[in-house]
């Protein structure tokens, strides 16, 4: 009887994660391979920034909320990891955008983090839609042609490590 229970429960646990791992993937509107949607977004100076300003650098793409308890998990290992390794780096930016967020909500956010990376604010999520349908945080690696090479929704230390292999690897070639 306990056999037949772990069996079930094991069968249970691999549909559930397959099914989640595939409403993620069917979540996603912009797959691997695929050039990434041109998008505009202000920055908290009032300059206008384009996706296509950086073609010929790497993109890393992050969404997120304020009030997501993973995506504040995820954003100090964007800040040590990842921002103050490469912020020097000309050839690679990151864009990391609050999903539904306004330009005063983000600023608060700023401050109240200190977070020292490119933070900007989608109020109305008109790019998070050009990307995906749900789920933060969500992070699109972008290569130097415009091309989507890597993504990841959720957070987890793995699949952050196998994120930044990819920026190196990128940055390297």
């Amino acid at each position: 009887m306990k056999k037949l229970f772990l069996i079930i429960l094991l069968g249970f646990n691999s549909i559930f994660g397959q099914n989640q791992n595939e409403e993620y993937t069917n979540s996603s509107l912009v797959q691997i391979n695929e050039v990434a949607p041109d998008f505009s977004i202000t920055t908290s100076e009032g300059k206008i920034v384009n996706l296509s300003d950086y073609k010929g650098k790497v993109v890393l793409i992050n969404f997120f909320a304020t009030w997501c308890g993973p995506c504040m998990q995820e954003m100090p290992f964007i800040e040590k990891d990842i921002w103050n390794k490469l912020k020097n780096n000309k050839n690679f930016t990151i864009l990391s955008i609050g999903r539904d967020h306004s330009q005063e909500e983000i600023n608060a956010f700023i401050q109240k983090k200190k977070f020292t990376f490119p933070i900007y604010a989608d109020k109305g999520k008109a790019i998070y839609n050009l990307f995906a349908t749900k789920y933060i945080p969500r992070n699109y690696l972008i290569d130097q042609n415009g091309k989507v090479v890597y993504t990841s929704t959720g957070f987890s230390t793995g699949e952050f490590e196998e994120l930044k292999t990819k920026i190196n690897s990128l940055l390297n070639n």
